[in-house]
């Protein structure tokens, strides 16, 4: 999956009501997660699933629920507006107290444009809003307790990619073929291929 499949699969309307959990990008998605990851936008909702990618391969045991939203009024509460979610649907989205980290309430913590940096590259463009798979997480880390003591290497691994990165932009003018080239690559889910059969039926 790349960037245009990604912009497409969280747009269509077929198999998505402007918000829902996406179990094929979810791990473990039918235990209680351990972290919510939520996405709106094509690019935070690339960098959130190059996250999920980074974390899985060094976290297989972690559970974390990927939430796409389309329609931001989704968030609002019912009675403020047709469009909002109840508190059950809320909660069955979201939990009642694991922390969500949303790329673009208490247990939130928002990660969005803000208004920093030069225009460079895409994934440049991302880092200092720290809305970039590395940044995202590194969230998550700070804020899964079992994670905190155990994942040290690995956040340092973190740090020394956007080092890297900083450094590679600056002599080459380009992302790294790494960023340029990632793709999802897990196994697509019901979710996925409720999409994937949508694109392909006839006008």
């Amino acid at each position: 999956m790349n960037a245009s499949d990604v912009y497409w699969v969280s747009s269509t309307g077929r198999c998505n009501k402007g918000i829902g959990i996406w179990d094929w990008a979810s791990t473990h998605p039918d235990t209680e997660p351990d972290v919510v990851l939520d996405c709106a936008g094509d690019v935070p909702t690339m960098e959130t699933l190059a996250a999920v990618d980074l974390l899985r391969s060094h976290f297989p045991d972690l559970s974390i629920q990927v939430v796409n939203v389309v329609d931001l009024l989704r968030l609002q509460h019912e009675s403020e507006g047709p469009h909002g979610l109840s508190d059950t649907d809320f909660d069955a989205l979201f939990t009642t107290d694991k922390p969500v980290i949303f790329a673009n309430h208490g247990n939130f913590h928002v990660h969005g444009f803000r208004e920093e940096g030069t225009t460079t590259t895409p994934f440049d463009m991302c880092v200092p809003n720290r809305i970039d798979r590395f940044h995202l997480a590194m969230a998550v880390i700070d804020r899964v307790p079992r994670l905190k003591n155990v994942s040290a290497t690995v956040r340092e691994k973190f740090k020394n990619a956007l080092i890297e990165h900083h450094q590679y932009i600056r002599t080459h003018g380009e992302d790294m073929p790494e960023i340029n080239n990632w793709q999802w690559t897990a196994v697509p889910g019901p979710g996925l291929q409720c999409e994937q059969e949508a694109r392909e039926e006839p006008l």
